[in-house]
């Protein structure tokens, strides 16, 4: 319910978006959110149990009592509506932010602004032989859409991309997704050993050591590449929240091609909304 009070007051200007949006990006008939069955607190549910239980359609229109035309209504609305919404929210934090929240357990690398990771969602296979080849990840074996996330040493999300073909390399998505920009000299980053992006970025780098041509890493190495390791498991565990969503953990449907950005990027914020501590440590005062 906090969640709700937070942008209740927003849902009375919300434009309800139809099947029939152009590839423009333009509404084909407003509708207000009265002309629905249900009341906007409703919807908002229904949108959360579609993206948490993964249901069809014609499942949530009987559970819900509506026809299943509004039920694709209701979760297109809601997509954009909080992917505008979160989206406004600052979560991007500044060194002195991150600073002021630091864990101990990051002491040794007191200066990390934000952990990065790739993440990869598994997507139907595409007719058109073109596009295999451009969502195809052989990391995967699989057609798939890419993102990257940013998480803050004490555990909120403070970076969202767009998700990509699946095709694109760490570094490619890097210095797509206008994080680099928000870099500083003074902060570092810290990523698996498989993100070589030393060329891409102002700051440090704190990355496992990796054998390369050498036969054995030093004891210091070993005993980084532990460290740096353990820290590193919270942003997968991170991603691990977001794909608790049931709509991830499957096959993605090419129906769902126009709208699976904004599906994933509100996923990824709501993390942000459960577990109170996690909010408070980054939410602005106003």
């Amino acid at each position: 319910m906090a969640f709700w009070r937070q942008i209740e007051s927003a849902t009375h200007d919300m434009v309800r978006v139809t099947r029939g949006r152009t590839a423009l990006g333009k509404l084909d008939v407003p509708h207000s959110t009265g002309l629905t069955a249900l009341k906007p607190i409703d919807e908002m549910f229904l949108f959360l149990t579609y993206l948490s239980l993964g249901l069809l359609q014609k499942d949530l229109a009987h559970r819900f009592k509506i026809h299943h035309s509004t039920v694709s209504r209701i979760i297109n609305t809601w997509a954009n509506f909080l992917y505008t919404v979160l989206g406004d929210v600052g979560i991007w934090m500044s060194e002195d932010e991150v600073k002021a929240h630091l864990p101990d357990v990051f002491k040794n690398y007191s200066n990390t602004q934000v952990v990065l990771d790739c993440t990869e969602l598994r997507c139907q296979t595409p007719n058109s032989l073109l596009l295999q080849s451009e969502v195809f990840s052989a990391y995967k074996s699989h057609c798939t859409f890419k993102g990257l996330i940013g998480m803050a040493p004490h555990g909120a999300i403070t970076f969202v991309s767009s998700l990509h073909e699946g095709s694109i390399s760490d570094k490619e998505i890097l210095k797509q997704s206008g994080i680099v920009s928000l870099l500083k000299p003074t902060a570092a980053i810290m990523v698996d050993k498989d993100f070589l992006v030393e060329d891409c970025v102002p700051c440090k780098i704190y990355i496992p050591a990796f054998l390369s041509k050498r036969e054995q890493l030093s004891g210091a190495e070993v005993r980084q590449t532990q460290s740096i390791a353990r820290l590193r498991v919270h942003v997968e565990r991170i991603i691990g929240r977001v794909k608790e969503h049931k709509i991830f953990s499957t096959v993605i449907p090419v129906s769902l091609t126009g709208s699976i950005n904004q599906l994933y990027t509100v996923s990824c914020l709501l993390v942000n909304y459960q577990n109170g501590p996690l909010v408070k440590a980054w939410a602005r005062s106003s």
